[in-house]
């Protein structure tokens, strides 16, 4: 993502714009509300302009010779009265229907652009994910999102019905006094000179917050995802450190944009105090020669004040307007980021396959260039259970992702039964593999709602009997609830061996042909270890499987075996031949001198 931002409000309008572009389309299922709320916003307008005028000519009345002995002008005092009562009731009324319509129209359109943005995250890459902090995706989620709403309703809008006022009322002014309109036009160069300059920090100060709460959040969000390890090496203090820098740094944006903003309002304000004071001179002298009523010149300093009432809300919003537009700016960069896996034009659906799996000269990089695998070939007839060996980093994992293409490769080719993989829809492809993974996530829910992430539409009965096989039902029985059993977020309130075989239930509910398991019994005791192997067996019967293990009984078991080193394929084949291979590499998992007897084991 570029870092190269606007300086200023000037300057940052094409970052506005493209905002707004962005919110067009979703702007539009809310035309109604919107039409509704321009329309209660004129009438607002309207009422306003009007509400001065019984003062106008109460004055007038009263002031003329003779008024007491009007037998008139009780009547015109309270027609003058009603008037007022009445077109302050019908602005307060048109008032609320335009926040109410605006504010309808600006959340339903925010969370419609939230569910986008949520979506578009979750199909990035995993080179995104890894190089980006999840805190401050959440951040650009929540935060962002939700400013642009506030600001859009409780800004922006206003800002437009004050543009209205400003402009209908300048007209009125001019026709009622050409002098006194232009004493009023003759502020507004001078107010926007000002504020374009208080505007420059005010909104570099407002996206250096913006950054600063985006790292606040990563930081956040990163000592809670690994709470274990911070309480375990008692890292509180050094975290508290790095956390409070952070605070700090927001904190001193945050009052640097408030303190510009506050200066800039109250430099309005003066303004505004002179241009009345000027009015008052020029004007009282109008009434003076006869050119003015007292009336109109009231009129006239009424209508000064709501003329006035969009620059004090521009100095007003300015910061809020700002942070806005680089909350902007931080959802389209994340909306932009182009999804590096996607299908591809015509792409077709891939059928139940037998599960024949072939790389050809297959190669993959790093994000610095470093190559994962390089020319890798492989040949998995169906329902052959192959082996990944090799150190960590050899590129075993690399190999497995790319069955899923969670990546693709930079060159060769990946098929399952003659299909490129970049040829098929990724939803058919990945609900015909099914992934067991070493450390296995369990989402907030119940233990049946978990396993039915496996196949969505599966029954209660489906559900069952997943458990069953994944011998999930050994301990559910003891649960409180047992498969309604809510358990908590990742999982945690299970053991490891049990997040594993509800997963491998979940994996079962799948009508899968390619099983991949990433060291899915590293780490289990021996108890657990057993009851998983047991369930692996039942899901990978039948199934084309790649086992990424760095233990050898795992390896022995397997029909073929590939050992990789710094992604290249170093040899391969059955763990017999391999053991027959004087010096095979198969050795850095143990000792294999004693085949037999080890497969005798198993």
């Amino acid at each position: 993502m570029s870092d190269a931002k606007p300086a200023d409000l000037r300057t940052a309008m094409p970052a506005l714009r493209r905002t707004l572009a962005y919110l067009r389309p979703h702007l539009r299922p809310q035309r109604t509300l919107l039409a509704g709320g321009f329309l209660a916003l004129f009438a607002e307008v309207l009422f306003r302009i009007l509400e001065p005028w019984p003062l106008k000519f109460v004055i007038d009345a009263v002031v003329a010779p003779g008024a007491r002995q009007d037998p008139g002008i009780w009547q015109l005092l309270l027609i003058c009265a009603v008037a007022v009562v009445a077109a302050a009731g019908l602005r307060a009324l048109a008032s609320y229907l335009m926040t109410v319509c605006f504010a309808l129209a600006g959340t339903r359109t925010m969370t419609a652009v939230r569910a986008e943005v949520y979506a578009h995250a979750l199909r990035l890459s995993l080179r995104f994910h890894s190089a980006t902090r999840s805190g401050d995706l959440i951040n650009r989620l929540v935060n962002d999102v939700g400013r642009l709403r506030d600001v859009a309703v409780t800004a922006a809008m206003p800002l437009v019905g004050n543009v209205v006022t400003l402009l209908a009322m300048l007209v009125v002014m001019l026709v009622l006094d050409w002098r006194l309109g232009l004493v009023v036009l003759a502020a507004f160069p001078v107010f926007l000179l000002h504020s374009r300059r208080s505007a420059t920090r005010i909104t570099s100060a407002a996206r250096k917050q913006r950054k600063r709460e985006g790292e606040l959040a990563g930081a956040a969000g990163e000592s809670f995802g690994a709470i274990k390890v911070v309480q375990a090496y008692s890292l509180h203090r050094h975290l508290e450190a790095g956390f409070a820098a952070s605070n700090d740094r927001e904190l001193s944006e945050g009052v640097r944009a408030t303190r510009l903003s506050a200066g800039l309002e109250r430099w309005t304000d003066v303004l505004v105090g002179i241009a009345t004071g000027a009015v008052l001179l020029v004007g009282g002298m109008s009434v003076l020669r006869g050119h003015l009523t007292p009336g109109e010149l009231v009129v006239f300093v009424q209508y000064l004040k709501g003329a006035f009432k969009p620059m004090r809300d521009l100095a007003k919003y300015t910061g809020r307007i700002a942070k806005a537009a680089a909350s902007g700016e931080r959802i389209l960069d994340l909306v932009e980021t182009r999804q590096e896996i996607a299908d591809a034009p015509g792409a077709h659906r891939l059928f139940r396959p037998a599960g024949q799996v072939t790389l050809d000269h297959v190669s993959v990089t790093y994000g610095d260039g470093t190559m994962a695998l390089d020319d890798v070939n492989l040949s998995v007839p169906p329902g052959t259970k192959v082996g990944l060996v090799g150190h960590s980093g050899s590129g075993k994992s690399t190999l497995a992702s790319l069955l899923v293409r969670l990546q693709d490769p930079v060159s060769g080719v990946i098929r399952i039964d003659g299909h490129d993989l970049r040829q098929v829809t990724l939803a058919s492809l990945r609900s015909r593999v099914a992934v067991v993974l070493q450390e296995s996530v369990l989402f907030t829910g119940t233990v049946r709602e978990n396993i039915r992430l496996g196949n969505p539409d599966a029954t209660d009965e489906e559900v069952e009997r997943a458990a069953r096989a994944a011998n999930v039902h050994e301990f559910v029985e003891r649960l409180p609830d047992g498969l309604d059993t809510v358990v908590g977020e990742r999982g945690e309130t299970l053991s490891g061996g049990q997040r594993q075989r509800i997963a491998i239930a979940r994996a079962m509910l799948r009508d899968v042909s390619v099983v991949v398991l990433d060291e899915a019994t590293t780490g289990l005791d021996a108890g657990n270890s057993a009851t998983v192997r047991e369930a692996l067996d039942r899901l990978c019967e039948g199934r084309t499987t790649f086992v990424i293990t760095h233990v050898l009984a795992d390896a022995l078991d397997c029909d073929h075996v590939v050992v990789l080193e710094r992604g290249r394929v170093l040899e391969q084949g059955s763990p017999a031949e391999l053991a027959a291979t004087p010096g095979s590499r198969l050795a850095v998992l143990g000792d294999i001198s004693d085949l037999g007897a080890r497969r005798a084991q198993r």
